[in-house]
């Protein structure tokens, strides 16, 4: 069987389940309610953070202080917006933070030591994390390694050769004409450039996720990878091209980051994916596969950088913050369990 014949018998069995069982329906129905459900309790969280913080901090409402949220955002959003693929799929990325790291150094490098044009220096750093995005799913679709595994091993590499090719040093970018406007610059009064990327990617992926064949094959291997395979489809192809998106995504992050910073740093990058993660997860995405959205992932980002930077502002020490984002993991994951165990509790009755 061909794959577009695949496909296309794929569509017909889920347009005649959805007017086959009626358990089934309900059960789709249940699911798409609960999603809403989720990303509803996500933005209900993020206006109470935000007042908490306001209540408890004159400085948070600030121009100045939400400027900084926003691009915080910015850069754990893009991170999260391409992340949100791959958990989708039931897997994992681990190597975001560092491979955000990589990819900045390789945009300096291109930039300063070999003297490239702006776009080229940019288009390569993107690239470049594409290929790390293509090197973990070949290492999770070909050679059948578990994701967290895969992905720990490419975060330690990504660490390595990013103080390797740096020198272990930072590579400062602010001779670089325009680079700096990447980030901070404003097409759109008020707006940094940073966040109308993020927005504009957001967009973008929602739409790749819920109108694409991609999107439809992002869902169909986190709820059954195994059914999808033997239906014809060849889920390696998609996985490699799922991670890959992914990795474009870490190296656009890269970029947007020095240029935020005006620098690659290369000790910069270890916690970002943990950030990254916990977005996804808050935002309602299943860390089981199968279910998720952009717009869930996109409040989960602003609740982690309003979080964050609600506790700076309030003078938590740093180790603290940290404690503070585990604790939300936690809970996020808590309530993606209970969520699975209410839904499967749902079918059965």
């Amino acid at each position: 069987m061909t794959e577009p014949q695949a496909l296309t018998k794929e569509k017909e069995t889920r347009e005649e389940s959805a007017e086959g069982p009626p358990e089934e329906a309900t059960s789709r129905w249940r699911g798409r309610l609960g999603q809403g459900l989720q990303q509803l309790l996500a933005f209900g969280t993020l206006v109470a953070l935000m007042l908490f913080f306001a209540v408890a901090s004159p400085n948070f409402f600030t121009v100045s202080n939400l400027t900084s949220i926003l691009l915080a955002t910015a850069v754990i959003g893009i991170l999260a917006v391409g992340t949100t693929f791959v958990i989708i799929t039931g897997g994992i990325d681990l190597s975001i933070g560092t491979g955000m790291t990589l990819c900045s150094v390789v945009t300096g490098l291109l930039l300063t030591d070999m003297g490239l044009p702006l776009i080229v220096g940019v288009l390569g750093g993107i690239a470049f994390g594409a290929l790390v995005g293509f090197i973990n799913g070949f290492n999770v679709a070909v050679l059948g390694l578990p994701p967290f595994i895969a992905t720990l091993a490419m975060m330690m590499v990504a660490q390595g050769l990013a103080l390797v090719l740096s020198g272990v040093r930072p590579i400062y970018l602010s001779g670089v004409p325009g680079f700096q406007q990447i980030a901070l610059g404003q097409l759109i009064p008020r707006i940094p450039n940073a966040v109308l990327i993020l927005f504009v990617l957001a967009l973008v992926l929602g739409v790749v996720l819920t109108k694409t064949v991609l999107g439809r094959m992002t869902y169909a291997i986190g709820s059954n990878e195994e059914a999808t395979r033997l239906s014809g489809i060849n889920t390696r192809r998609w996985l490699l091209s799922i991670y890959a998106l992914a990795g474009a995504c870490t190296g656009l992050a890269g970029v947007v980051i020095a240029s935020r910073l005006s620098s690659a740093q290369p000790q910069l990058g270890m916690g970002y994916e943990l950030q990254a993660i916990a977005a996804v997860i808050i935002g309602g995405t299943s860390l089981l596969g199968g279910r998720g959205s952009i717009l869930g992932t996109l409040i989960g980002a602003l609740i982690m950088s309003v979080l964050i930077n609600g506790l700076r502002i309030m003078a938590v020490q740093s180790e603290w913050q940290t404690v503070v984002v585990g604790i939300v993991v936690l809970i996020a994951v808590f309530a993606d369990n209970l969520r699975k165990r209410r839904a499967e509790g749902g079918g059965r009755a």
